[in-house]
């Protein structure tokens, strides 16, 4: 079976063309090379996909023509110990990162800040003559 299909299929994308724009990335690997659409998986295969910042690794356990609900799809696959790990590493990483918004030190000016500086400025580059 196709890579993108089987992508598809286990519900790592939502469409078989999301899967070949992350294959044709070359954020897929199957069995450590990267993959090109077309390739074949089977089951006992090592997939690598990498999600924004996350990558996972599983192996593939069985293949399927058809897209079906969520559990019948988690059985087509099994991630490595590793992989978990990893994940829940990042997302702990992420849950105690601080929040980027709160080192800007400068905000946004008020109505009254505003004013102050059209003021100044009115005033020192006036066209009246004195």
């Amino acid at each position: 079976m196709r890579i993108d299909k089987w992508l598809w299929a286990a519900r790592f994308y939502k469409t078989r063309t999301l899967a070949c724009d992350e294959i044709g990335k070359g954020r897929i690997q199957v069995n450590g090379q990267v993959a090109k659409p077309s390739r074949d998986v089977k089951p006992g295969d090592c997939v690598a996909i990498r999600q924004d910042a996350v990558e996972r690794t599983v192996m593939v356990k069985g293949v399927s023509e058809v897209r079906g609900p969520a559990p019948q799809a988690q059985m087509l696959y099994q991630e490595t110990p590793e992989s978990q790990q990893a994940r829940t590493l990042a997302a702990e990483q992420r849950r105690l990162a601080p929040e980027p918004a709160h080192s800007i030190d400068i905000s946004r000016q008020t109505k009254r800040d505003r004013r102050q500086i059209q003021q100044a400025w009115s005033s020192r580059w006036s066209a009246s003559i004195d």
